[in-house]
């Protein structure tokens, strides 16, 4: 079933997120409440923080570079894209001279934790599951810090949890 919106052509989307547990965990996106998903500097993923990922949409938030890599849980998007201020703070480590609050380069959205899943899901579990093949995540060479979930994918991942 899918989840009609106001801001999506009414059609809910869903996303995975990579972050470093190092940099930002799961446990961190939980005791800060709400997040700002801001710092991306891949221009495709911008594209797609700026013109595609709306309030109301999935994600699933991954670990990456980490033992195991692994989906953690889920989170929510409540603020549609909008410029990444970052991007022109001198002292940010994602300071970029050619963004500007006149000429923004960068955009974020914010979200919020949704769940945690009851064991974190692994890459290699997903690359067990042949309905997944086509997944993004699972492409040899795939390293967009995001990445569009069909909701077929969605849901095949989601009854993983339910054990």
């Amino acid at each position: 079933m899918e989840l009609k919106l106001p801001g999506n052509n009414g059609i809910k989307k869903f996303w995975l997120f990579k972050s470093e547990p190092s940099e930002y965990s799961f446990d961190d996106l939980v005791s800060d409440g709400i997040a700002e998903w801001d710092g991306v500097r891949n221009f495709q993923a911008r594209n797609m923080l700026r013109d595609e990922i709306k309030e109301g949409d999935g994600v699933f938030f991954y670990h990456s570079n980490s033992n195991p890599l692994a989906i953690i849980g889920t989170a929510i998007v409540v603020r549609s894209g909008y410029p990444d201020f970052t991007g022109w703070e001198i002292n940010s480590k994602h300071y970029d001279p050619k963004s500007s609050p006149g000429n923004p380069i960068w955009y974020m959205v914010d979200i919020k934790a949704e769940r945690r899943f009851i064991q974190p899901i692994t890459r290699e579990a997903l690359m067990m599951i042949s309905e997944l093949s086509e997944m993004i995540l699972l492409r040899r060479g795939s390293r967009l810090s995001i990445q569009p979930v069909t909701s077929e994918e969605w849901s095949i991942i989601l009854k993983l949890n339910e054990g």
